[in-house]
């Protein structure tokens, strides 16, 4: 099992308990903020609670707050949590209150997503979540300067050789994950850190076992960030391996809002954490979900794409993806580096009513890469 303990005890689980879900005690696994005490309506809608359909949004902020966790408190992260709190700390759970006011909220996020079909009550897959998380940071960026941005990395979606097409394992283009880098910083560095999501379908009901050694081979990478997905229609975070079962922080459990002040050094950081861990085996997780990892300069990106190259290799012709340097043609990235938010025209952006995702949750609707 990698990196673990300091996983674990670093990363926010957020979300609520579906209807078919025990409530668990409070002091349990995470967060779905928003039950005990209703969050704020989202947009216009009279939604207050995320019970039965925000998993995926939550753990997603798991793995984005693992990122931040790293680039500002360095990885791995160990310093004990006990008050009064780190006060970078304490900066990044108010990041993801629940509340317009935070940058990373739900709200902010389904707002973000509306292009990919997201909304109050939808169960959301992982393409779509990831190329949502793209959107808000770029609506952020092009609200705020250079030295205020929230997230302080680029976000690389890492897709198929033209951009989302599906078939094919995703490529990690050098030269692309340069034009994020030069774009997030407006032409100021040639290098920036740099968030790396990267959708996969490994199956159609279960995971194809030729990807499990590989899948179970990424938690060794340094830049390892964790799994948003693992079980079928319902997502979770999972954060390590140990043999054949992987560890997971549940997002279902049902926990009262407590929106943290970026100054509040001794708040009450309870539902941010997780002190329950769990297990499911690895040919028992949904084959949809995505994979994070986090690069703090160009040398640390370099060495993951070495480690990424060298598991491609070895993967016996069944990579979960590939590095390149240059696509072989041309790539329409209007839609990742442009201002407008474009977005492919695709009728299967892995979205779905809440009552479909129940229905449906062995099916493969989500995105086909």
């Amino acid at each position: 099992m990698k990196g673990f303990r300091e996983k674990a005890g670093a990363s926010k689980c957020f979300s609520k308990s579906t209807p078919d879900t025990p409530n668990r005690s409070l002091a349990s696994v995470g967060s779905e903020l928003g039950s005990s005490e209703s969050f704020d309506p989202i947009g216009d809608s009279k939604i207050t609670s995320d019970v039965g359909w925000g998993c995926m949004l939550r753990s997603s902020q798991m793995l984005v707050a693992q990122a931040l966790l790293f680039h500002r408190l360095g990885r791995p992260w160990r310093k004990p949590l006990q008050k009064p709190f780190d006060r970078e700390y304490v900066e990044i759970l108010h990041l993801f209150g629940d509340s317009e006011t935070s940058p990373f909220s739900i709200h902010n996020l389904l707002q973000a997503g509306k292009a990919y079909g997201l909304a109050a009550g939808s169960w959301v897959g992982p393409y779509a979540m990831c190329r949502s998380w793209e959107a808000l940071a770029r609506c952020q960026r092009a609200e705020t300067g250079l030295g205020c941005q929230s997230l302080p990395m680029a976000i690389y979606v890492v897709s198929g050789d033209e951009d989302g097409e599906r078939g094919g394992a995703p490529v990690v283009c050098i030269d692309d994950a340069s034009r994020h880098c030069s774009v997030f910083s407006k032409g100021q560095a040639d290098w920036t850190p740099i968030l790396l999501l990267v959708p996969l379908v490994l199956g159609l009901e279960k995971v194809n076992p030729r990807y499990i050694p590989t899948l179970r081979l990424t938690f060794t990478f340094p830049q390892s960030l964790g799994i948003v997905g693992g079980k079928p229609g319902a997502s979770t975070y999972i954060v390590g391996v140990q043999e054949e079962s992987a560890i997971y922080l549940d997002p279902h459990d049902v926990q009262p809002v407590i929106n943290i002040g970026k100054d509040d050094l001794e708040a009450d950081t309870s539902t941010y954490h997780s002190d329950v861990i769990r297990h499911i085996h690895l040919d028992s997780i949904d084959p949809s979900l995505a994979i994070g990892f986090y690069c703090r300069d160009k040398d640390d990106f370099d060495d993951f794409c070495a480690r990424a190259s060298k598991l491609a290799e070895e993967s016996n012709g069944a990579p979960l993806f590939t590095v390149t340097q240059t696509h072989k043609k041309p790539v329409n990235h209007s839609d990742v580096l442009g201002e407008t938010g474009g977005v492919p025209e695709d009728d299967s952006l892995g979205v779905m009513s809440m009552n479909d995702a129940v229905g449906n949750a062995h099916e493969d609707d989500w995105q086909l890469l």
